[in-house]
């Protein structure tokens, strides 16, 4: 009851708060089940397809590739089917990346402006609070309790923006590294691919029965 009590004195504009709070959780959930998914057995994979382009037909890579549904699988294939085809595979290998990118980046921008929108949400709480609390202090005279309980109420607004702000800011630190990860992981993608469809991979032991990717 305590914590309604505060809330309801926070003014309206606790509603926006709580409103952006539930927003930075529900964000936090969707992109910390994204990029687990997204990154799951990446390095593994491009150790395996770095290998795959030494000994492995082109065909066989393919397959490998499509087997993987990480973001550097999805890249990895994009490349590889465009070099099984006889199309640009710098170029297919750039939409790819981009597509990925985008898919890593989505949201992120959210939980940017939520950290910037907090404070100032929390800011126009209080000073609405203010002004209603020196309102009733001119029509009260000569009770003084009547604006400083006023105004204490009224930083209950402030001090709830700032909360959500650091749990914002909180978020988007922990999926801003994480992206810069997944992103580092798509360029090393994008060069084991243009290195193993020029034939610039080779075999740490040669075999027989296989046969290099070079285009």
């Amino acid at each position: 009851m305590e914590v309604v009590e505060l809330f309801a004195k926070g003014g309206p504009v606790m509603y926006l708060l709580l409103i952006s709070s539930i927003a930075v959780a529900a964000i936090g959930i969707e992109r910390f089940r994204f990029y687990s998914y997204a990154s799951h057995g990446n390095e593994n994979f491009l150790s395996t397809l770095k290998d795959w382009f030494a000994r492995r037909r082109p065909e066989e890579i393919l397959s490998f590739c499509s087997q993987e549904n990480s973001c550097v699988g999805l890249v990895a294939a994009a490349g590889v089917k465009a070099a099984v085809a006889g199309e640009n595979v710098e170029l297919a290998l750039n939409v790819a990346y981009e597509e990925e990118a985008m898919r890593l980046r989505a949201r992120l921008n959210y939980l940017s402006m939520i950290v910037t929108l907090a404070p100032l949400l929390g800011l126009l709480g209080t000073i609405s609070g203010m002004i209603e609390s020196f309102n009733i202090f001119s029509i009260q005279a000569g009770q003084p309790l009547a604006i400083t309980g006023g105004i204490g109420e009224a930083l209950i607004a402030t001090a709830t923006g700032l909360c959500v702000s650091i749990f914002a800011l909180i978020v988007h630190t922990y999926f801003a590294q994480k992206l810069d990860e997944n992103l580092t992981k798509l360029d090393k993608t994008v060069n084991i691919v243009l290195a193993g469809v020029s034939g610039k991979i080779e075999p740490q032991q040669k075999s027989d029965d296989t046969e290099g990717f070079v285009l």
